[in-house]
């Protein structure tokens, strides 16, 4: 996220900028005609975290470590028409994650080898019923989807860094009956293609980053679903980036993302029934500073515009990022 190879080739020109702009937006559009939504309007990756120089990856030989903490507040959750649902709808979240990647130095396909593995937890606290007398406070703290990258494959030339990997993520922690009807996480595993890029203009002035996610989902074992089978539709994540440097240390700009189905839900057995589709447009400020010559922390914000059958509300991010070679000689 922060780790910035130095750059050493001519510079592109805008068109290429436009271009790949151009090529993810075209697939989020193509990907968004037929929807129907997730299980609850819940997945397994947490859309947003990746804004922040999102195409870049650690030098060879380097590994990067990231910390991402958030809070989300929501006081409704809109329906297929943007309209609210439950009269009486309160979402909190605040969740903290630890990401490392790193850097194996073994070239590949014209790039090298990487990995990367996340862990996030997460305390949520949901209020929901159809009036404010019979409405029913849930809270639960727990281990979320953890996200692993055995190898992917990472580009630098010039002003352009990139990578694509295949994201995995593993089921959640067990299903608690114990916690009722609000349990961390996602009980199924997910399978997750994923491109990014970055262009830094000369002396990384212009910032301009893109990462899409296409989710895969497989069926989840909840078993306070009984003998019903229900397997979430896949989905489309689309993050983008552009910043400004005002000084030396500081770079301020706008950030969001595009939230999408692009398949419907499947749901078998006694008493299965399939929630409607979901979708989400947020965009924001950004704001970068840097306090090493690797290392910086970037405040973040989100709005929810155009939500349909999911949560609309605020998001608020602060993210680190660091090498661990400290001292190392280059």
């Amino acid at each position: 996220m922060f780790i910035i190879f130095q750059n050493s080739n001519p510079p592109k020109t805008s068109k290429h900028i436009g271009f790949c702009l151009m090529a993810c937006l075209m697939a989020a559009l193509l990907f968004s005609a037929a929807a129907r939504a997730t299980e609850n309007g819940g997945s397994v990756y947490p859309v947003g975290a990746e804004t922040v120089l999102q195409g870049t990856m650690p030098a060879p030989h380097d590994t990067r470590v990231s910390t991402f903490t958030l809070f989300i507040t929501a006081n409704e959750f809109d329906n297929s028409n943007g309209k609210p649902a439950l009269p009486d709808f309160k979402l909190r979240v605040f969740g903290n994650a630890v990401k490392i990647e790193h850097n194996w130095a073994v070239p590949v396909f014209g790039g090298m080898l990487e990995s990367t593995v996340a862990v996030p937890v997460l305390y949520e606290q949901v209020r929901e019923g159809t009036s404010h007398a019979n409405s029913e406070k849930l809270t639960q703290f727990g281990l979320s989807n953890c996200l692993i990258v055995p190898l992917g494959v990472t580009y630098h030339k010039g002003h352009w860094n990139g990578f694509y990997q295949v994201d995995f993520y593993p089921p959640g922690a067990p299903y608690s009956t114990a916690a009722g009807k609000l349990n961390i996480g996602q009980h199924h595993m997910a399978l997750s293609p994923v491109g990014a890029f970055t262009y830094l203009s000369d002396k990384d002035i212009w910032e301009v980053s893109s990462k899409v996610d296409y989710i895969f989902n497989f069926t989840d074992n909840n078993p306070a679903n009984g003998d019903a089978s229900y397997r979430s539709g896949n989905e489309l994540t689309w993050e983008y980036t552009a910043m400004r440097a005002v000084s030396k240390k500081m770079a301020l700009g706008l950030n969001g993302y595009l939230y999408q189905q692009t398949t419907n839900d499947q749901c078998t057995g006694t008493g299965c029934t399939v929630t409607g589709n979901g979708r989400d447009l947020a965009v924001g400020p950004e704001m970068r500073v840097f306090f090493g010559k690797h290392s910086a922390f970037a405040i973040k914000y989100f709005r929810d515009t155009l939500v349909e059958n999911k949560p609309r509300g605020n998001g608020f991010w602060f993210e680190t990022g660091f090498p661990l070679n400290f001292g190392k000689k280059k």
